[in-house]
């Protein structure tokens, strides 16, 4: 093993130096002598066989080879003090990473909000978003791939909170033949019809939820690609509304006008995997995905 002959606190007082803008800033930034900083520079020059640093005046600049030295000095103070951090979250048992799995259904923009806030109380710990459907999603709480649930269902033997509903509307492109009858569309005028549907990502059922048995049927796996489908006029589909806010307040989706069923509502459930013997991230976690349903309530 190679011992490294310069100290980290030589490079840190290198990088002080640089960001403050001379010897005398950079004690005081470090909350050091003027005279420590000035050694530490010395025998940091001393050990490098290049020269890193020249006095210009009262102001320390860095040469060529000392601003690429710099930035990586950056990036060792930074993986250090990060070192560090993750130390002290091990420390108090914070798990190193979490594992969610969340249904295509769960609204992204409120659930990239709660991940945020998680990060910037806990920087260290590691997030993995599983994005499944259907039965996928109970899959990877049963076979342990998940912590935490986001899911239409709770799975046997598990308990959950509901969070909030999602709506569906049944909708189709504003040009698409359901929309040039009168009366009200039947379940029968509605099956002559292509239907887009959500495949299911589980590995051991084919669920169908949602499927009227129509004599076309179109699978995808996302919503994004059902509004695609949609828009170039190619079938029909219930999505969540929030996929569609746009399209419909431009007038390019209109919903069905369906006899019954045309709006339906699904809950959306959180499950922790571990109930009660989670561990304290998991728990901060679920935390702040609840309440962050309760503001926006």
């Amino acid at each position: 093993m190679k011992v490294p002959r310069i100290s980290i606190e030589y490079w840190l007082a290198l990088q002080a130096v640089v960001e403050y803008g001379g010897f005398s800033q950079a004690a005081e930034a470090l909350n050091k002598s003027q005279s420590a900083i000035s050694y530490s520079i010395s025998k940091l020059q001393e050990l490098l066989p290049v020269r890193i640093v020249e006095q210009q005046g009262r102001k320390a600049e860095l040469t060529d080879a000392g601003k690429l030295l710099y930035q990586q000095v950056k990036q060792l103070i930074q993986q250090a003090n990060e070192l560090e951090d993750l130390a002290r979250t091990l420390a108090q048992g914070i798990e190193p990473e979490l594992k969610i799995a969340v249904d295509l259904l769960v609204p992204r923009r409120w659930l990239l909000t709660g991940l945020n806030q998680f990060n910037n109380e806990y920087p260290t710990s590691r997030l993995t978003l599983l994005e499944t459907s259907l039965s996928g999603t109970d899959e990877a709480l049963l076979f342990g791939e998940a912590d935490i649930l986001l899911s239409p269902r709770v799975p046997t033997g598990f308990l959950g909170v509901m969070l909030f509903q999602i709506d569906f509307l049944a909708v189709a492109h504003k040009d698409h033949p359901l929309h040039q009858q009168a009366s009200p569309i039947s379940e029968n005028d509605l099956k002559k019809h292509r239907q887009i549907v959500i495949r299911d990502s589980g590995l051991k059922r084919n669920q169908d939820a949602g499927w009227l048995a129509a004599e076309q049927r179109w699978t995808v796996s996302h919503f994004a690609t059902s509004v695609s489908c949609l828009k170039e006029k190619m079938g029909f589909a219930w999505l969540p509304v929030s996929y569609i806010e746009t399209e419909l307040a431009e007038g390019i989706l209109k919903p069905i006008n369906l006899a019954v069923g045309q709006r339906r509502q699904l809950p959306i459930y959180m499950v922790v995997r571990l109930g009660e013997k989670a561990g304290p991230g998991t728990k901060r976690l679920a935390e702040i995905l609840q309440t962050g349903i309760k503001k926006n309530s």
